[in-house]
């Protein structure tokens, strides 16, 4: 028997009011029973938009208070393992925002904790959600390209603003605009990696078991010191090696940019968000073309909001972007922003 699942918020910033809230208030199967944010005027805005009933300057007060099934944890990057942490010892499924955490020894604790109490952690990857991104995941484990040998993962995004410092010109007007603080501030994990390479490598390790093992990057900055540009190189722990790119400067007019290429043993699979194509090639010819409808690739990020909801009252779930899909993308991020302060390749 399954019942309304009771969720709280932590850390309700721009993301948070503009989908996370929005898509609790809309489910006929879930309350939103308690929020968090830092501003009391802020935070009274917040509760009155969305008829929360308790409202929280300081999350472990709204943990110890509020009886809840799970939290959604959308604070700024570098607190995320502390509050994932939180929620999940008073016995709360919980879904982390991108990064997991910001740097590998967190993520990797946050899953066993995860792990150890019997809770979910759902990280809102929304491409990971996609009906190809399934049909991809599956042809990769039937065997449909062998063992992977080579990967190439790039994603562009127009957030040269953001990365920049300067207010994102597709919030004007929001309630709240996504904080420089967050995003552009290389003392508190800002960055294109951190911030948006990550939803590629999601993607990665949603369609592929590679676990990562060494990683060399270099980066070009941005006015305010963190990556605009990263170039990387990855090699895995099954012997395969990785080209990763990313880039923050796409025109504003044009769209997200995801292109993966796996080669493997007995064929290739070419993943492209872009342009709506999926499609796997074969050395023996037998091919695979996957249709992709026009705009398929776009991002949206409901049914991961809609996921943490069925775990937290009960229903049946496939989690399509566990901790562990989270815990191998910080793994090449952390190594990643090490290997471009040192000069040196990195172990994961």
């Amino acid at each position: 028997m399954t019942r309304k699942a009771r969720i709280g918020v932590i850390g309700a910033g721009w993301w948070a009011v503009v989908n996370h809230l929005p898509l609790l208030k809309a489910n006929p199967n879930c309350e939103i029973v308690a929020v968090n944010r830092l501003g009391a005027d802020e935070l009274a805005a917040v509760a009155a938009e969305f008829d929360v009933p308790a409202a929280f300057e300081d999350y472990r007060e709204m943990l110890d208070v509020v009886p809840m099934d799970a939290v959604i944890i959308a604070s700024p990057h570098v607190n995320h393992h502390e509050h994932a942490l939180a929620a999940l010892a008073k016995g709360c499924h919980v879904m982390v925002e991108k990064p997991l955490a910001t740097n590998a020894a967190d993520a990797r604790a946050i899953v066993a904790a995860a792990q150890a109490a019997g809770r979910e952690i759902v990280v809102p990857y929304g491409w990971n959600f996609k009906p190809f991104t399934d049909r991809a995941h599956q042809l990769v484990a039937a065997g449909a390209i062998g063992r992977i040998e080579h990967v190439k993962l790039e994603m562009a995004s127009a957030l040269e603003d953001l990365m920049a410092g300067k207010p994102m010109q597709e919030t004007e007007g929001a309630m709240f605009r996504p904080p420089a603080s967050t995003w552009a501030d290389p003392k508190r994990s800002g960055g294109y990696g951190w911030g948006q390479l990550v939803h590629a490598l999601g993607l990665l390790f949603r369609i592929s078991d590679l676990q990562p093992e060494r990683v060399f990057a270099e980066f070009g900055r941005s006015p305010t010191g963190v990556d605009y540009y990263d170039a990387a190189v990855v090699r895995f722990a099954n012997g395969a090696t990785g080209a990763l790119s990313g880039s923050s400067t796409v025109p504003k007019h044009c769209s997200f940019q995801i292109d993966l290429r796996l080669f493997g043993s007995e064929g290739m699979l070419l993943l492209d968000i872009e342009r709506q194509r999926l499609e796997i090639h074969r050395r023996d010819g037998n091919d695979t073309i996957v249709p992709m409808a026009p705009g398929e690739g776009g991002y949206a990020c409901e049914e991961p909001v809609e996921l943490l909801v069925d775990i937290a009252r009960g229903a049946p779930f496939e989690n399509r972007s566990p901790g562990l899909v989270g815990q191998r993308a910080v793994e090449v991020l952390d190594a990643m922003y090490r290997s471009a302060a040192s000069g040196r390749m990195e172990a994961v």
